[in-house]
């Protein structure tokens, strides 16, 4: 079950994009587990990222992965702010930065990585593939 919670800003984020991101756990052969989104500021998602990974900077997601076999679980922390500025910087619409932060986390427990160019560019085409495919 996806779930979403908020730390430090408003209830924002539709729920309508639930049924959107089973559909990538479906597609990538997964099953959904307990899935935690938690919207927040920089500065919560920053003080997440010292505390738990020991780094010093700002980033859009961060997720934990509690996968077992097919079933995918985990936490992913958003920060709101980051995915606003980015879409600024980017020259994107707010709501496609949120639905690529948000695919993006479900790969990542779906085991998708993105810590080499390689590994990157495969997440790159999997979001766009289900960017691609989202229906409002």
């Amino acid at each position: 079950m996806i779930q979403f919670f908020y730390e430090n800003v408003p209830e924002s984020v539709s729920t309508e994009y639930t049924a959107w991101l089973e559909d990538i756990i479906i597609s990538e052969g997964k099953k959904s587990g307990d899935i935690n989104y938690i919207f927040c500021d920089d500065e919560y998602l920053l003080k997440v990222n010292q505390d738990y990974l020991q780094h010093d900077y700002y980033t859009d997601i961060i997720t934990f992965d509690y996968v077992k076999g097919r079933t995918i679980s985990g936490e992913i922390f958003v920060s709101l702010q980051r995915i606003s500025d980015n879409a600024s910087t980017l020259s994107k619409e707010y709501e496609e930065e949120l639905r690529r932060v948000l695919a993006h986390g479900i790969l990542h427990l779906c085991g998708y990585k993105d810590k080499t160019e390689v590994e990157e560019t495969v997440m790159r085409s999997k979001e766009d593939f289900y960017l691609a495919n989202y229906e409002h």
